[in-house]
């Protein structure tokens, strides 16, 4: 063994990256949710039974009144952007070419709204109230993803 003085070592520093793959259960009421999307191309929300607010995505308690949701009701396709903001750099964060439009769309039928990405559209003309719908992935895999986007709906 060498004997050194720990004081006067100079550290060395690397810089590397670590990937971390991991995997968690989704829940009952997000996994009814995904399945949903993924085998039937339809969204689901929970309403509460007693102030009957409309959730989407779905959630398992009412978070005003805190009873337990356990009437499932489908909402959309179609939806209203009720607010927006464009990506224009680019980040690992953000898979898609830039600029990205992400914006809180509110299905038909739900009384929130769940954040996703506009697609398809010139991001100058994405606006407050815009009408959009769900365009679904040809492969679907249970993740919210298998909606590519949300894209105008046509006239």
């Amino acid at each position: 063994m060498i004997d050194q003085d720990l004081s006067k070592v100079t550290p060395q520093v690397y810089e590397s990256k670590i990937g971390v793959p991991y995997t968690w259960w989704a829940g009952d009421t997000a996994t009814r949710f995904l399945e949903g999307i993924r085998d039937r191309g339809e969204l689901w929300a929970t309403r509460c039974g007693k102030c009957s607010r409309t959730y989407v995505p779905p959630r398992k308690n009412c978070p005003g009144c805190f009873e337990e949701n356990a009437e499932w009701v489908q909402v959309g396709p179609g939806a209203t952007v009720v607010t927006f903001t464009v990506a224009r750099r680019p980040l690992a964060a953000i898979p898609d070419p830039v600029p990205v439009v992400f914006a809180l769309v509110k299905p038909d039928g739900a009384d929130t709204a769940m954040l996703h990405r506009i697609g398809d559209v010139d991001p100058e003309k994405v606006s407050i109230g815009m009408r959009v719908k769900p365009r679904f992935a040809a492969e679907r895999k249970g993740h919210i993803r298998d909606i590519e986007c949300f894209v105008p709906e046509q006239g």
